[in-house]
């Protein structure tokens, strides 16, 4: 039976890349010399990856997500893999840093809501949660191909990806 798989998995490579580029890109700007704004990126785990942004200020701060935001879009490294909704904690003076999550694998609301997306579509293909990610499969390829295009235009908010497609 054909099948594929719904993940939501960046590209490690050009998001390593794209921080790389924001450090060269602050280290040569004139408004940011001689401050302590810079990008990292951590991989605690597999699936546990973050990007932190330091800055001197609230507003250097601003000004450093942005340099990372279009070094990823250049990149092309979709902005929605990063949860920017954390506050900015204070280190000590006036230097701040911002801890921003990088989403990979399908959390249990995200797998529920691509479930429920299939099932009111009425297309002949099944969801089946499988840890990380949502098995899609049905009797034909296209009813597939339609649901790879029902789930982009339905869950926008998301940046899924497909793989594992069978035949």
């Amino acid at each position: 039976m054909p099948s594929f798989d719904t993940v939501i998995e960046p590209d490690l490579v050009e998001l390593k890349n794209a921080v790389d580029q924001a450090n060269k890109e602050i280290g040569t700007r004139f408004d940011f010399k001689g401050s302590s704004a810079k990008v990292e990126f951590a991989e605690k785990s597999a699936k546990d990856r973050e990007i932190t942004l330091f800055g001197d200020s609230d507003f250097q701060l601003e000004q450093v997500r942005d340099v990372l935001l279009a070094r990823l879009a250049k990149r092309g490294v979709d902005i929605r893999f990063l949860d920017l909704t954390a506050k900015p904690v204070k280190l000590g003076g006036d230097k701040l840093k911002q801890p921003v999550a990088v989403k990979s694998g399908i959390d249990a609301e995200s797998s529920k809501k691509v479930q429920q997306a299939l099932k009111a579509s009425k297309l002949k293909v099944q969801g089946a949660i499988q840890g990380d990610s949502v098995r899609v499969s049905g009797a034909k390829k296209d009813d597939l191909q339609a649901a790879m295009a029902l789930l982009r235009k339905e869950l926008p908010d998301l940046p899924l990806s497909f793989n594992n497609f069978r035949a």
